[in-house]
């Protein structure tokens, strides 16, 4: 079932003389409207494939770390002199550690647990595709030169993201691994729109004994500003009980969340469905839709009717079917290991979590132990 796509690790490396015509600094963020101009600007121009890159997400997750009175990250600027050819965020604090906490940096989170319950995907760097090697080789050298961490963590990087090549490094660590589950849609469609026969035969037979439990078919609604925060509230209360580590729960997530909402509709990037039977709820999912892929990035499901009910594979099943209908490529589920993902998706791509460690004694002898532990 897993299955790996694209592989950023052939494009070419760059030449070093032309290194030299990029250079990357560090900025304070005190204008969130000034940077919201130039990562529009940026964005604009490079059409990034990750909505986690894109000012919707920042603006969002920026905002609702500033209305939280949470200390906001820096801003990496990557320039050739006269304009932006690259962005990001760089969050800074001390990371827990077995044997202490350690300074650290992180890629477009903050460090601080709270502010990092958005969880990104497919982070790197706003960049063009074509400047990317350049990009890259400007931020690996400007994290070399800093001398106040002693982990670097880059979260959800895609296969061959490079971003790992900083000079200087002791050890390159991926702490987890996890596969994104998806579904293709062209192959729904090349089905005739049967998404349930791609599926194994367990998996289709519970949809199917599902759906015959519902009073009626199921019917989506898409969320309007005026239903957005009662339909998030649902979901809150729907959430509740169901998760050991539930980001409902916290004031921040619930506040990002609500932000992202809001913005994602202008463009209709974000699309809030809620989905019912016979005129009961069954479930509700936050989807981003962009690049010619939805994922869904948070969902609550009502309890169940009956014990063959299954609220969750249904309402995805029928975003499965909107999204294939709509001619879009991708519905993905993003990371996660749960085996609904699994039994949902036809294909997987991996996503990486790394910490790039440099020399520190309570790094070493964690790393000493480790070994002992193996052996």
């Amino acid at each position: 079932m897993l299955r790996i796509l694209g592989d950023n690790a052939k494009l070419a490396q760059a030449p070093k003389d032309s290194v030299m015509h990029l250079a990357a600094r560090f900025e304070s963020i005190t204008d969130l409207n000034g940077l919201a101009a130039r990562w529009r600007a940026l964005e604009m121009e490079t059409r990034p494939t990750s909505f986690f890159l894109r000012w919707t997400w920042m603006e969002s997750w920026l905002g609702a770390m500033q209305a939280q009175g949470i200390e906001l990250p820096q801003l990496l600027v990557i320039s050739d002199g006269t304009t932006d050819q690259g962005l990001a965020l760089i969050g800074e604090g001390m990371a827990k550690r077995k044997l202490g906490s350690v300074p650290a940096l992180w890629l477009n989170e903050s460090g601080d647990p709270e502010a990092d319950r958005p969880f990104i995907e497919y982070n790197g760097l706003l960049c063009a595709r074509e400047k990317l090697p350049l990009c890259v080789h400007a931020f690996c050298e400007a994290m070399a030169e800093r001398d106040d961490w002693s982990v670097l963590h880059l979260s959800g990087l895609g296969f061959g993201a490079m971003l790992t090549e900083v000079p200087g490094v002791r050890r390159r660590r991926i702490r987890d691994a996890s596969p994104a589950y998806f579904v293709d849609l062209e192959a729904v469609r090349k089905a005739n729109g049967d998404y349930l026969s791609l599926l194994s035969a367990n998996t289709r037979g519970q949809i199917k004994r599902s759906l015959k439990e519902e009073p009626a078919e199921l019917a989506i609604e898409t969320a309007e500003r005026p239903d957005i925060e009662s339909w998030l509230e649902d979901m809150r209360r729907l959430n509740m009980g169901r998760h050991e580590h539930n980001a409902w729960d916290h004031a921040f997530f619930r506040e990002f969340v609500s932000r992202l909402v809001h913005a994602g509709l202008t463009d209709g990037s974000v699309e809030l469905l809620r989905l019912s039977s016979g005129g009961d709820i069954t479930g509700y999912l936050l989807n981003f839709v962009w690049a010619n892929r939805a994922l869904n990035y948070q969902s609550a499901f009502a309890e169940p009717r009956t014990s063959k009910s299954k609220p969750g594979l249904m309402c995805h099943a029928a975003a499965v079917s909107r999204y294939s209908a709509r001619g879009l490529r991708h519905y993905s589920l993003l990371a996660g290991k749960d085996r609904y993902k699994h039994s949902l998706s036809t294909g997987a791509e991996e996503l990486n979590w790394w910490a790039l460690e440099r020399f520190d004694w309570r790094l070493e002898l964690e790393a000493t132990l480790r070994k002992v532990i193996r052996r």
